[in-house]
């Protein structure tokens, strides 16, 4: 006999090799009816398996959230047959759920297009509507290379060819249709349901190896109900409007080129715009941090000994003087490998360790826009998203253990408070524990960990607006880390910001400070970023705003212009009192008609744009449009102005003036 625990605490005992669909039946045929799969100890599971030890026992209903992925699951083995029925003798590769849907990979001499995608939709429904079961068989590795080299599959041989010996080679049936897979499944293909979508075609080399054929990958999603369907839909066609590449172009802020792959061309308006970004965040580290710079280009030596040469290799760039290139015989030629930085740590350390420091000088703050380069393959470049050379607001803070928990704290208030300046309202934080391949000892791990369990509690007691959690192995190779993740305005997450506690590189590098007793003492090293890269950053508040940029950070705040050629000379006032004012104001007098200016400068999401005429000249008054509005408001310029600059003041500086007033 086997025990079984239900999610309500009872324990009931059955015999062995009792599968969840007999226990279900059991309690309620309603149950058996609504129930699509089971959960034991926590892992999903065909609800036809027998159960053959004492576990915990949850039965999954199809509008559970842990069924999505059975839903997507099932709808990819539905679309390979929906393929195979339509255009027999295309061959069926590998489909996983992947985020938001899942693909599948065909082999085909004429590549799918979006063309094909209304016939192969309609004929998964009807697969979908004959709601054929789906039933598992254990094969042997015989058996599975002669069926499917039978069929001519010799992808799926291949597969099975790869599978160690002594796993189980399961195949899944939906009716005459069958496929190699892990599992699990639901009961039947009715379960899916009809809330899908093929959404793109891609190629994709088998396995990955550009030596490998090419395959034709359909992407497609799908939801347990129409309304989340229709909000995801929804929710890429908001984003697509958003793509922060299309808004660069159309507000003239960067661009990237072949020869310079993964790094950013930044025009006048981006630049603008990524200074006042910088600027921002000088201002909130000033009188906490000290800044500092430390070197692009470093032996590898240094890197070896911080443990990235060993464990990061493969993301650096490696450099030596062209001379050593062109010369390699030359004694006098320097042949030491150099490494662009991929990151600011080592460095910094190296700053810490320069000069004496007492525990009465601690905790010591320093932080850097640094710029680093890190190798992505070039797959995976998408804008600013994902970029080769970045700008990270990094920090470290060395600290005594007693002050490691203030330190976090104080980097969570910091962090919180950034965020909501530009408008995130909602953030997720996540302990990141240790990863298999780790430096350091258990007892290391531990301790941090501990200490940052304790802060992620309190971090929750204290804000309503922060949900936490735990990325299991997730941490980084020398330090678990908290991850800041942030939700935009279209209910988008992305992580930007760290917090990792570091008791690693100052034992590697030596690094120490005099304790109270006048011994030598390891100082904690904690890692801190808060937009994390700057680049990409900007490029969540591009789509974040879609580009509609409050006026304090709106790279140009106000364009000028006169609605006939008789007010240029007004407009240029108007211009250059708006620039002595302090805002980012210019002229545009260009012979165009002004609906024409208008659009156009809307379209580069200029925040207010001013129209002047003989009237207004003559009435030294201004007429102002706001960025989607249809509307006109006419102030006299002083008062326009004033009320301009009073908006453009950015939210730190506006706090501090409040402070300072209610002071008084």
């Amino acid at each position: 006999m086997i025990n079984v625990t239900f999610p309500d605490g009872a324990v009931r005992s059955f015999p062995e090799g009792t599968t969840g669909l007999d226990i279900a039946k059991g309690i309620s045929p309603s149950l058996a009816k609504r129930t699509v799969a089971m959960a034991l100890d926590g892992t999903l599971a065909d609800l036809a398996d027998p159960i053959a030890r004492d576990a915990k026992l949850e039965f999954v209903s199809r509008e559970d959230p842990r069924a999505l992925e059975l839903i997507r699951h099932d709808a990819a083995h539905v679309l390979a047959e929906a393929v195979q029925n339509l255009w027999p003798g295309t061959q069926v590769t590998i489909g996983p759920v992947i985020e938001n849907g899942f693909y599948y990979d065909f082999a085909r001499n004429e590549p799918f297009t979006p063309e094909d995608f209304p016939a192969i939709e309609a004929e998964m429904r009807a697969i979908i509507a004959r709601d054929k079961p789906f039933t598992k068989e254990v094969w042997s590795r015989e058996q599975a290379r002669r069926v499917f080299a039978e069929k001519g599959e010799a992808f799926k041989v291949e597969l099975v060819d790869a599978i160690p010996e002594g796993q189980d080679l399961k195949i899944y049936r939906q009716g005459d249709w069958f496929d190699l897979c892990r599992g699990p499944h639901m009961t039947s293909t009715g379960k899916i349901g009809q809330h899908f979508k093929l959404m793109k075609v891609a190629g994709a080399y088998w396995r990955g190896d550009s030596n490998n054929p090419m395959l034709t990958r359909i992407y497609a999603t799908a939801f347990a109900t129409k309304e989340e369907l229709d909000a995801y839909l929804t929710q890429l066609e908001e984003a697509e409007k958003r793509d922060h590449r299309r808004l660069g172009r159309e507000m003239d802020l960067f661009h990237f080129q072949e020869e310079g792959p993964g790094t950013v061309f930044w025009h006048p308006k981006g630049w603008t715009l990524f200074q006042t970004l910088i600027a921002y965040m000088r201002r909130r580290l000033r009188g906490d941090y000290d800044e500092v710079n430390a070197p692009q280009v470093l032996d590898k030596s240094l890197w070896e000994t911080s443990g990235h040469w060993g464990w990061y290799q493969e993301n650096m760039f490696a450099v030596k003087s062209a001379h050593a290139f062109t010369h390699p015989e030359d004694p006098e030629a320097d042949q030491r490998i150099f490494a662009l930085k991929p990151m600011n740590c080592p460095g910094h350390v190296q700053i810490f360790k320069h000069g004496l420091k007492s525990y009465r000088d601690l905790p010591i703050r320093l932080a850097e826009f640094g710029a680093v380069h890190r190798y992505e393959a070039s797959g995976a470049l998408h804008g600013l998203m994902r970029v080769r050379a970045f700008t990270q607001d990094d920090a470290h803070i060395f600290c005594t253990e007693e002050q490691l928990e203030a330190e976090c704290l104080a980097i969570n208030d910091l962090m919180m408070s950034v965020y909501r300046d530009f408008g995130f309202e909602e953030v997720m934080v996540k302990l990141a524990t240790r990863p298999e391949k780790r430096v350091g000892t258990d007892a290391m791990w531990d301790h941090a960990e501990g200490i940052l369990k304790k802060v992620l509690g309190k971090m929750a007691a204290d804000s309503n607006r922060i949900k936490t959690g735990v990325n299991e192995g997730e941490g980084t190779f020398y330090g678990p880390k908290f991850e800041y993740t942030l939700r935009d305005a279209i209910g988008r997450e992305w992580q930007c910001g760290t917090t990792q506690v570091d008791f690693n590189l100052p034992e590697r590098f030596g690094a120490f400070y005099i304790g109270a007793d006048g011994e030598k003492t390891r100082p904690v090293m904690v890692h801190r970023a808060i937009c994390g890269s700057m680049e990409r950053f900007l490029g969540i508040l591009i789509e974040s705003y879609a580009g509609n940029f409050p006026l304090w950070l709106s790279p140009e705040q106000i364009v000028v212009c006169p609605i006939t050629s008789d007010a240029d000379d007004y407009a240029r006032e108007v211009t250059r009192a708006a620039l002595d004012a302090g805002l980012r104001a210019r002229f545009d007098l260009r012979n165009e008609k002004i609906s024409y200016k208008v659009r156009e400068h809307s379209l580069a999401k200029v925040p207010v744009i001013i129209a002047v005429g003989r009237k207004e000249a003559a009435e030294r008054t201004v007429s102002i449009r706001r960025l989607g509005s249809q509307a006109q408001q006419v102030l006299g310029l002083d008062a326009a102005l004033t009320a301009l600059v009073d908006e453009a003041v950015p939210p730190d500086l506006k706090r501090k003036a409040a402070m300072r007033q209610a002071a008084e």
